[in-house]
């Protein structure tokens, strides 16, 4: 009875520690899940953070050219929507649509600089452009390494063997923000 009762304890000891370490190996898995669906979420926000210094800009800037060029109301309109549209935008694929439409206002309302040649000597205008370019950097990086974050978070989930975790534990994968106009993918030119 004493040789059984060693078996059995051997047994429970090796079942139990093979119940231990795949018990350590899915928390492991669960929490690198966890942390990149952590770094898609700060990637967006840092995203939105370079979006909102755009839109705080914007009506700076459709005030400056406004003054000069007052007729241009549609233009100016085109503007002003596009840039709610984005102010107002919840989701990944909302946000690219936003950004489609800024992005072609904007063009219009720096082509307007040519026909002022009052608004494109305009010292507030030429620090608006200037910070404006800037932000469309940021907001380039920013895009970048929301993309990047994204495709590290959406192959771990599909590698096995933390698809097996991430499609018991609800992961989904994260949306790219991709521009889907050809002319979108390039930043406003900024002319001086």
């Amino acid at each position: 009875m004493g040789g059984l009762a060693i078996a059995l304890l051997l047994l429970f000891l090796i079942v139990g520690g093979l119940v231990l370490v795949v018990g350590l190996w899915l928390v492991v898995i669960y929490n690198g899940l966890v942390g990149l669906r952590n770094q898609v979420k700060n990637a967006w926000s840092q995203i939105d953070v370079q979006l909102k210094r755009r839109y705080d800009l914007i009506p700076n800037l459709v005030e400056t050219v406004k003054g000069y060029a007052g007729h241009e109301k549609e233009t100016l309109e085109r503007v002003i929507q596009a840039r709610q549209r984005g102010i107002d935008a919840s989701s990944v694929k909302e946000q690219q649509e936003a950004e489609n439409l800024i992005t072609g206002a904007l063009r219009q309302l720096f082509a307007l600089s040519e026909a002022y040649p009052n608004l494109k000597a305009n010292e507030n205008f030429l620090q608006l452009q200037e910070e404006l370019a800037s932000t469309e950097n940021k907001i380039g990086f920013s895009r970048q390494y929301y993309n990047d974050t994204v495709q590290q978070f959406n192959t771990r989930q599909e590698q096995f063997p933390a698809n097996m975790v991430a499609g018991m534990m609800g992961f989904k994968a994260a949306d790219f923000f991709e521009l889907e106009e050809p002319a979108a993918r390039e930043a406003p030119k900024v002319k001086f």
